[in-house]
């Protein structure tokens, strides 16, 4: 005997589609529902109608079968519960179930319990009866551009298309159903289907989903990208691959509270299901069957094979609701923080208010960035130091971080069962702001304002700079600018709304403090400006409008896009540079101008624009002294000044004889020896400590094995002018690998101090001084013969000039100008 059986309802099918609004229809013949069997109507278009206007006698159908559960597929032509004056409730009909020996069961079909109309409003549904289309995930990977948001909810509550589902539960199973008589007494209401169950299990389930952990058979086990699963009488969610690595490689790993690295593999995963005891669970990889196996027989052994030899496990011991307290183990005091809550095989149990997995583990540039990131395989849920959710009962492996003062946290804790709270404690490594040394994110972008001092308080930054800019049609965060910082006492943070202006030949330029906002955001075309826009302005016009209007100027990701960084540089426009990842490119291009003469600050910036990048990975620390107190403008004052340090994990201290970060030391002409003090101490291990003088490095202390602190006290000999700076990263100076989304690894450097020697501070650097010439004849030559340009007849340009282009050419005249004079002055050719 089937486990389900359509019942025949032919002999009393009496209306076609001709019943519905134009355009609708009625599906007929075999169907499926929930993975259940349905023969709708006659198999001839015609299903059996009553009600008003088509049939009030009460009609028989005959079963003739013990049945536990009956499952009708039907539906409400007329409602009028919307417009008024009708109670919910309304009897559309009785269904009387007779039995065998003799006795009834009268059921009261009614309007928003057991069934009601097609379509229906929205919140609308009956509240007995299911729509015949299940709940669904939709396509992971395509879609209309119209449904990406929709898309973030991973999964879809349908409508129904054309049936309600009811099923009535036999209270005599053991008893031959002899009929079912349907005695309409009122409204116009059709039955498609009925469909018979023999099975011990509710037709559509009410269990809650558990995790199933999946290791592919060997020979599939090297597949790429994510499976699929089908589950026919029941839901799932999408298939997530699990880190290869064990639990105790995991704890042990050095990037603690920062990650882990993705399986690209599709096995091992996990997958959450409910379903129905009967339910079959099939795993694909683009289309191809990898197997299936029962979800009852699961649930009662706990584990399964399939017959491809995929291992099968059930991962349920329970769960609880708790209340998380994450404070200092010190002081007791909450820790803003972020973390990522696990079970021993990597399944997640976020926080609720933060998703399992962030945009379904797919990039999201700006979509729904805020409240979360994710490093690898982790997803983390920024919180106030509480929090509260599901969590596993058992073995709960947490992972918590905040910023580089405090050490992370990755460790196994139980949840008993009943238990509804959990403190977890961070340990403080250091407290730089007690140094006076305040951190910030010089370049974050669609955050909101409330988000920044949420994930600034998380990561531990004072101060987060959360630029507008503008993406060809798309400008972003144009309601967060006020002008002036936004102060958050409570997270002691700091969020100021400012501006990064783009060109994408000439190049980026971040504007820090405005008071008033710099115009055009952007210019001269795709990806920055408008599609066949002109140039309008340049970034040294910005540079100056910025300083006009109180703010402070940084060359972002520095130097690229690379064409207009040198005339800045050259005209002292800008303030500092920033790096937001590791690259010799990058170190090189900012000795280069250091080694000509010029006095650069350096920053550290995420340009965040995704939920891959913790805010602050690359930030800033600013020395603000005793006498001042710590607010905007005395940190972005302080930036101006070169007293700062970049980091993305690593903490730097550094002197020259006793004198801090961007100072002028003076020695006589003849030189002299000077003290040289650095120490790095670091959650991350690192390797190596250097001292670099003009570009090369003159001291260094290389361990064999990363470690967590490492210092140097020498004397070093200085000839001449030059720069002295400090640095540390992995080997000599290697790339250490992370798990953000660009990978951008683990250093720290700090600004230069000078030393000056029987004079003003001064370096030349002839080679650079040609190649900043070279650079700013390009950019009159891209201006020239490249820019894009309407007709001088048929505009006015913002700045009222009347030649645009020399508007336009005139800072690289400026700066080439400026070279100029510097090689003259020292008696060089040009």
């Amino acid at each position: 005997m089937p486990d389900y059986e359509p019942l025949s309802i032919a002999s009393v099918c009496n209306v076609n589609s001709s019943i519905l609004p134009p355009g609708q229809t009625i599906p007929t013949g075999s169907q499926e529902y929930y993975g259940l069997p349905f023969f709708i109507g006659d198999g001839q278009g015609k299903v059996a109608g009553f009600g008003d206007t088509i049939r009030m006698d009460p009609v028989s159908i005959s079963v003739g079968a013990q049945t536990r559960y009956l499952i009708f597929a039907h539906r409400l032509l007329d409602s009028v519960i919307m417009q008024g004056g009708t109670p919910v409730g309304l009897p559309c009909a009785d269904y009387v179930f007779t039995f065998e020996d003799g006795t009834q069961d009268r059921v009261s079909i009614r309007d928003r319990f057991e069934l009601t109309v097609i379509p229906t409003q929205w919140g609308q549904l009956p509240m007995l009866a299911l729509p015949e289309t299940k709940n669904n995930l939709y396509p992971r990977y395509e879609g209309p551009f119209a449904g990406t948001g929709y898309r973030e909810c991973d999964f879809n509550q349908p409508y129904p298309n054309d049936f309600y589902l009811w099923y009535w539960s036999n209270p005599k199973p053991d008893v031959t159903l002899t009929e079912i008589r349907v005695e309409p007494t009122g409204p116009r209401f059709y039955i498609g289907g009925i469909t018979q169950s023999f099975l011990a299990e509710l037709p559509m389930t009410r269990v809650c989903r558990k995790a199933v952990k999946i290791v592919l058979a060997p020979g599939d086990a090297d597949l790429l990208g994510n499976l699929e699963i089908e589950v026919d009488r029941g839901v799932n969610t999408y298939p997530y691959s699990l880190p290869t690595q064990s639990l105790q490689s995991y704890l042990q790993s050095t990037y603690k509270g920062w990650g882990e690295a993705e399986n690209p593999n599709a096995s091992p995963f996990y997958a959450e299901i409910a379903a129905n005891p009967s339910a079959t669970v099939t795993i694909k990889h683009e289309d191809q069957d990898l197997g299936s196996f029962n979800w009852g027989r699961l649930e009662e052994e706990k584990t399964a094979e399939t017959a491809s030899g995929a291992k099968v496990e059930l991962v349920f011991a329970g769960r609880n609701w708790v209340k998380t307290k994450i404070v200092d183990a010190d002081t007791g005091q909450p820790v803003p923080c972020r973390l990522n809550f696990r079970t021993a095989e990597a399944i997640p149990f976020q926080p609720h208010g933060h998703p399992q997995h962030i945009y379904s583990n797919l990039a999201n540039w700006n979509l729904d960035v805020g409240g979360d990131v994710r490093l690898g395989n982790n997803s983390y849920g920024y919180n106030e130091g509480t929090c509260e959710g599901w969590l596993p009962r058992g073995e709960l492996v947490v992972d918590v971080a905040q910023g580089y003062e405090y050490q992370p946290l990755r460790q196994v804790v139980q949840i008993a069962d009943g238990q509804q709270e959990l403190t977890l404690q961070l340990k403080r490594m250091v407290d730089m702001k007690a140094e006076r040394f305040f951190s910030g994110d010089t370049h974050v972008h669609f955050l909101s304002t409330s988000g920044g001092h949420l994930e600034a308080a998380g990561e531990g930054l004072s101060v987060v700079n959360l630029l507008m800019a503008q993406w060809g049609a798309n400008f972003s965060n144009y309601e967060d600018f006020s002008g002036e910082p936004s102060v958050d006492r409570r997270k002691n943070t700091i969020v100021y709304a400012s501006q990064e202006n783009r060109q994408h030949m000439l190049g980026h330029l971040s504007l820090l403090g405005l008071k008033e906002k710099v115009m055009p955001w952007g210019t001269d075309g795709p990806g920055e400006g408008f599609m066949g826009g002109n140039l309008e302005t340049t970034l040294c016009h910005w540079a100056d409008e910025c300083k006009a209007k109180g703010g402070t100027v940084i060359l972002p990701h520095f130097p690229m896009p690379n064409v207009e960084p040198p005339a800045l540089i050259a005209t002292d426009r800008g303030d500092a540079v920033e790096f937001l990842f590791f690259s010799d490119y990058c170190h090189q291009e900012y000795y280069r101008y250091l080694n000509c003469g010029y006095k650069l600050g350096l920053v550290g910036g995420t340009d965040k624009m995704d939920s891959q990048t913790p805010v602050g990975m690359y930030r800033t620390y600013v020395h603000v002294p005793d006498s001042e107190e710590f607010n905007y403008d005395n940190w972005v004052k302080n930036i101006k000044l070169g007293r700062t340090f970049q980091s993305s994990g690593p903490l730097l201290w550094f002197s020259v004889e006793g004198e801090p970060i961007g100072s002028t030391i003076d020695l006589p002409p003849s030189g002299g020896t000077v003290d040289v003090m650095a120490r790095v101490k670091s959650i991350f291990p690192v390797q190596c400590l250097q001292i670099v003088v003009n570009g090369e490095v003159v001291q260094q202390v290389e361990e064999p094995q990363p470690v967590n602190e490492i210092s140097i006290d020498c004397q070093i000999h200085i000839s001449k002018h030059s720069w002295i700076a400090a640095r540390t990263a992995g080997p000599n100076y290697s790339y250490i690998p992370t798990f953000d989304g660009s990978k951008r690894g683990i250093m720290a450097h700090t600004s230069p101090i000078y030393i000056a020697v029987g004079g003003d501070w001064w370096m030349f650097d002839n080679d650079t001084a040609q190649y900043m010439l070279t650079l700013c004849s390009g950019g009159i030559e891209y201006i020239r013969t490249r820019a894009h340009q309407w007709p001088k007849e048929t505009v006015t340009h913002h700045h009222g000039n009347l030649d645009h282009q020399e508007y336009l050419e005139q800072p690289f005249q400026e700066a080439i100008q400026a070279i100029h004079q510097r090689m003259h002055k020292l008696g060089i050719p040009h």
